[in-house]
């Protein structure tokens, strides 16, 4: 879907610095790291498949329930170490979860053990459902939304007009520049927005003197407001729609937060949070011109197709923030600008190539993750056995998110909200009414989606992180430096924030 955006010769660029990290080592040594992590994985996952009962500590556990717990250090093993890209590892777990756990799988897995029971299977349709949920089609949606929005020249024509009432002093072009970026990622990829608005600071960049710090502050903005961004709305990041899936599933806790409600909470932290970053940078990164003359151009001749393209983004975003009032589900939503788009001509057949497929695939192998907890008794069996209950609440709450922090640093966001929303869902159900006066079961699972956009302490934390500093205008030491103090500061104020709203029911 890049290909479509301004600023796509960044995302090459991006893709390029990845592949030069990967060929900095001989083949010979990469192949063998690699077949190192991949019999390493695969030990540990047999491991857990053939231990005794007795030793995972959980009684009665089925033969079903254990292949399910052997499935999920699989794909932990796999997204830490991450020996084949993540995406591949959500196709490998839905393909396992088919063949071995659900009532379609192999002959010789539907045997049964002398001092084991077999368990209940998973239905496989309900794995392969994982693929149309209701939440893949919101991101869908927001993928075709923002691909036309490049292609009739909106969002160039947007960051033209919204950056002219910031001015020409510097401390408020980087304000611009902070808002802007922050604004698009709630509603496109957080990797496009980069892409495009580095793009769009290029010939900024170049009025600036080559010693002053200024152009550190510009650079880095951009990461940090994608990242920042993302945290407004629903589909701003993928951690935000996996916790939201789980909250509104109506198999489960069925708490119906709406599109509307979430931007209620989490706009106005993003306001606040994007402040503080701007006081950050101006102060970490102070510029030594006063001045900065913005020259944003873009090549379009606009057509009749653009004013379907202006009318359909106003009407589907308003429809998404008011979805409580009009009765329309964000998730049927999302649906309009794919019909209005196909049917006038603005998406193609080559548009619908071009979507990014690999964050859908692996969106939807975690879901599958999670319907095996839940089909084949395993999350049942676990509230049962561990006493969630009787830890401490405020302990759970924080040492997830630290956790997930800590994580996304190092892995995708995607994997690790993957891999600790299904588990804190369990978690939290178990618990009760303990959770409640510090926010329930949302603080829980929403502290997993903020923490995971707070991760930009290094170049690979992010996509966002990596094209900035591929410009070579930001150091690793200065990426971590602000990178280390956002991530602390926007822990601390997001949980108190989640914490004091849900305490008052506000949540």
């Amino acid at each position: 879907m890049f290909k479509n955006f301004h600023g796509f010769s960044m995302f090459e660029q991006y893709q390029a610095w990845k592949r030069e990290r990967r060929e900095r080592k001989s083949f010979k040594y990469r192949l063998s790291v690699t077949t190192i992590k991949l019999i390493f994985i695969i030990s540990c996952t047999f491991l857990m498949l053939f231990l005794p009962t007795t030793a995972l500590g959980i009684p009665d556990l089925t033969l079903v329930e254990q292949r399910v717990i052997a499935i999920f250090v699989f794909a932990t093993l796999m997204w830490l170490l991450e020996p084949v890209p993540a995406w591949t590892t959500s196709m490998g777990i839905v393909v396992l979860l088919l063949l071995t756990c659900s009532d379609s799988s192999l002959w010789f897995m539907r045997n049964e053990l002398p001092n084991q029971s077999l368990g209940e299977f998973i239905h496989y349709k309900s794995i392969l459902n994982s693929f149309s949920d209701p939440i893949i089609m919101l991101f869908i949606g927001g993928f075709i939304m923002a691909i036309a929005t490049s292609k009739s020249g909106l969002d160039a024509t947007l960051a033209k007009v919204m950056l002219k009432p910031f001015g020409t002093q510097s401390r408020f072009v980087l304000l611009g520049f902070i808002l802007l970026t922050a604004w698009f990622s709630m509603f496109i990829s957080n990797t496009a927005t980069a892409a495009m608005m580095l793009t769009f600071l290029t010939p900024v960049m170049k009025s600036l003197p080559a010693d002053g710090k200024g152009k550190i502050a510009l650079a880095m903005s951009i990461p940090i407001a994608a990242n920042l961004g993302g945290i407004g709305t629903p589909i701003g990041t993928p951690p935000n729609a996996i916790a939201l899936r789980y909250l509104n599933n109506p198999d489960g806790l069925n708490l119906n937060i709406g599109f509307g409600e979430w931007m209620m909470v989490m706009f106005p932290f993003v306001i606040v949070i994007l402040l503080i970053a701007w006081v950050l940078l101006l102060n970490i990164f102070p510029f030594k011109q006063k001045k900065i003359v913005l020259n944003i151009q873009h090549e379009h001749k606009q057509s009749w197709r653009d004013w379907v393209v202006y009318i359909t983004f106003c009407v589907t975003v308003s429809m998404w923030v008011l979805d409580k009032y009009t009765g329309v589900n964000a998730n049927a939503v999302a649906m309009i600008p794919v019909a209005v788009f196909a049917l006038t001509g603005i998406i193609g057949k080559r548009d619908l190539e071009e979507l990014n497929w690999s964050v859908l695939w692996m969106v939807a192998g975690g879901f599958a993750l999670g319907v095996a907890l839940e089909e084949s008794g395993l999350a049942m069996h676990l509230i049962n056995a561990i006493p969630f209950d009787t830890w401490p609440a405020l302990a759970i709450i924080i040492g997830s998110g630290l956790l997930c922090y800590i994580l996304s640093n190092f892995i995708s966001n995607t994997a690790t909200a993957t891999l600790l929303v299904p588990i804190l869902a369990i978690v939290g159900t178990s618990m009760g009414d303990q959770l409640d006066h510090l926010g329930g079961i949302s603080t829980l699972l929403i502290g997993i989606a903020l923490s995971s956009s707070m991760a930009m302490l290094l170049p690979i934390s992010t996509p966002p992180n990596a094209m900035a500093h591929s410009t070579g205008f930001i150091s690793q030491k200065d990426m971590m430096k602000a990178g280390l103090i956002m991530g602390i500061i926007g822990l601390v104020l997001g949980y108190l924030m989640l914490i004091v709203l849900g305490s008052h029911g506000l949540l």
